[in-house]
């Protein structure tokens, strides 16, 4: 199966290592090719939003400590980015996270029920920025599908991106989707609630301009 990332080696801090091994088992979800019971998992039936790819969960934690009243699930593949959310979890006291760490497009098509999810959130996903390379880029048909059908009616996929040109792939993958509405003429206006990534900060000092698309479920 193509993948949409590699493991990249990254430096597990004894803090990420410290909160990944005690607090894993509260907190992350093994991956099993059955659907999930968000009532179970949360304890509650309130929405759930999935974020793909959280990087260091910063901003995965500041939006979850924000709207208590909803629940946050995070797909991930990369330890120390899930060291380093589950740090932010324990420091803020949060209670409606919940972690899978594996592969986002497995978890999509084999976990999560069919209109489920209140929202998914893309921020910054690999541009994968070579022509050669661009079949990997996770924002693309047949995986846009997948992802429609996660999502509840009135539900919304949101995505942010510092390269031009795969914002304009995905635009296009998007508006594809005849279970898709683009809430904006084309590209999105900011998000105010979304608070800035480590990402973006590096796409600004390259003088990137960030695009956001912002899609409902029909």
């Amino acid at each position: 199966m193509l993948k949409s990332y590699v493991i990249r080696k990254g430096h597990f801090t004894n803090a990420q290592k410290k909160s990944y091994d005690t607090l894993y088992e509260k907190f992350v979800i093994p991956f099993l090719p059955e659907e999930l019971d968000f009532s179970k998992i949360f304890g509650n039936t309130r929405g759930v939003t999935m974020e793909i790819g959280f990087g260091s969960g910063f901003a995965t934690s500041e939006i979850a400590q924000a709207n208590t009243e909803k629940n946050y699930l995070g797909i991930e593949v990369h330890r120390p980015g899930i060291g380093r959310l589950l740090w932010e979890i324990e420091k803020r006291s949060l209670e409606n996270i919940r972690i899978i760490e594996h592969d986002a497009v497995e978890v999509a098509e084999k976990m999560i029920p069919a209109r489920s999810l209140d929202a998914v959130h893309v921020f910054f996903p690999d541009p994968w920025h070579k022509k050669r390379h661009h079949k990997r880029r996770l924002i693309q048909s047949p995986f846009v599908l997948v992802l429609a059908e996660c999502l509840k009616p009135g539900g919304y996929l949101y995505m942010v991106t510092d390269w031009e040109d795969y914002a304009v792939c995905a635009l296009k993958a998007l508006s594809g989707c005849a279970s898709l509405k683009n809430a904006y003429e084309y590209f999105a206006d900011a998000q105010g609630w979304r608070p800035k990534t480590k990402f973006e900060q590096k796409g600004l000092a390259k003088n990137h301009k960030i695009r956001e698309l912002f899609f409902f479920r029909v």
